[in-house]
């Protein structure tokens, strides 16, 4: 059985702090799932598809490694 990780967000915009979040967590977990939030109460800087595009930018490294 793996051990999966859901992290959900809005990435508005995406930090050091996500990143190091989420290269700390590939230790302790088999796969990481990183959910980037539409609907929000706050008004965000971004659009969701920009925010998916940081999201995929900023982990390129880590999926590649994973794959």
């Amino acid at each position: 059985m793996s051990n999966i990780a859901v992290y959900p967000g809005t990435f508005d915009p995406i930090t050091n702090g996500h990143t190091d979040l989420v290269n700390r967590g590939c230790r302790l977990f088999d796969k990481i799932i990183i959910l980037v939030g539409e609907k929000t109460q706050k008004n965000t800087l971004f659009t969701i598809d920009e925010r998916i595009k940081f999201v995929e930018f900023s982990f390129f490294v880590i999926i590649k490694k994973l794959l």
